[in-house]
């Protein structure tokens, strides 16, 4: 019982941690920004996106607010015709470079390199760079809102996380931990404030940088091999004397990362694995978090009719680690109803695929669009 106790405070603990960081510690960029006076350049990094980035390009060239806006678009080595996809909806506006992008070297992975063209080729009256992902889709105000919230903040780097739109049962068992795990163990006002570079978090989907911090960074160059290049970039910053924040994009973009369990599964298998850092971190992770969030409802169905007490006990421990995913999707415009119940069976799916992402790694066989990442 004495176990159980300390368990149930401490997923308490970490609940209550959730709606210190939900209501008041995450930023939110206002809906109803004023002009953008700053010339601003959006870089889209395109891979085989043809099914995908007409929504997104006809998004950018919708925004208001940003009179100095221009885009740059990077064909990285596409063979389903993007670019042609993108010359038909960008047609002559004299806002949008199309680029052709250039293999990686030795020592790069794709996509930072993708983003490093892209930024070395910006409008070089441009003081902000921002980052965007084919996937995503703008609302009409997100760039102005965005890079207004990034001087508000006075930060070098912001990373606006757009509102995740699930489809399949894979999506809502395992995309709402994305936003519930930094709401959870994440202390967002220490972060901004923090100059250590070990606490940080970005989400590369949407991303907006200073340009003179992201240079003086070393930019994307610096994270040249790194898979989780977007929480690299954010650890640069900090370790060149910036400051990060995190905010809540839900009402600026959504994002429908991956359109299948196949790619869903590949994708974080990818990548699983640089975020824990060595297996045995990893483990004690996975554990602590089976023990907190898993155990709890096994422990209620096992003593329900033995031990009332004892399953009372676990029942509430259930009860609110459900409460923390409830809380994270509130906060980011998520669906919590009834896929917050389901939050023990989302942590045992992390953890297959953590050790998935591991397995893979140790035999070389990650990959992502065709290119080895590991």
């Amino acid at each position: 019982m004495t176990v159980l106790l300390a368990l149930l405070i401490a997923v308490a603990a970490l609940t209550g941690h959730t709606w210190l960081n939900a209501t008041r510690w995450l930023r939110r960029p206002t809906d109803r920004p004023d002009d953008v006076d700053e010339p601003v350049t959006v870089l889209l990094p395109l891979r085989d996106e043809a099914t995908r980035v007409t929504p997104c390009l006809r998004a950018l060239l919708a925004q208001r607010g940003v009179p100095g806006m221009r885009v740059v678009v990077l064909d990285d080595g596409s063979t389903d015709g993007t670019a042609e996809v993108v010359r038909a909806v960008a047609g002559d506006d004299p806002r949008v470079t199309l680029l052709t992008g250039v293999a990686p070297p030795p020592g790069w992975l794709g996509k930072p390199h993708a983003c490093w063209q892209l930024a070395t080729r910006a409008d070089p009256d441009a003081t902000a760079l921002v980052f965007v992902d084919a996937d995503v889709v703008l609302a009409p105000h997100a760039v102005a809102a965005a890079v207004t919230e990034l001087r508000a903040a006075r930060v070098t780097l912001l990373s606006p996380y757009p509102r995740i739109v699930v489809a399949t049962a894979g999506d809502r068992l395992v995309q709402p931990l994305l936003q519930w795990l930094w709401l959870t163990f994440l202390p967002l006002r220490a972060m901004e404030r923090s100059s250590r570079p070990s606490l940080a978090a970005a989400g590369g989907q949407f991303l907006v940088v200073d340009r003179a911090g992201y240079t003086a960074a070393g930019g994307h160059a610096a994270v040249a091999d790194k898979i989780l290049e977007d929480v690299e970039l954010a650890r640069a910053v900090k370790r060149a004397g910036g400051r990060i924040a995190l905010a809540d994009g839900s009402r600026l973009a959504i994002c429908r990362m991956y359109d299948d369990w196949p790619q869903l599964r590949d994708g974080y298998s990818k990548s699983l694995w640089a975020s824990f850092g060595h297996p045995g971190a990893a483990a004690a992770v996975v554990a602590a978090l089976l023990l907190l969030y898993t155990a709890p409802p096994l422990i209620a169905l096992r003593f329900a009719s033995t031990a009332p007490l004892v399953s009372m006990v676990a029942l509430i421990a259930y009860l609110l680690g459900v409460a923390g995913r409830v809380l994270t999707a509130r906060a980011t415009g998520g669906r919590w109803w009834p896929d917050a119940l389901a939050h023990p069976v989302s942590v045992v799916v992390l953890g297959w695929l953590t050790l998935r992402s591991y397995h893979l790694r140790k035999r070389r066989r990650l990959t992502w669009r065709g290119r080895p990442v590991s």
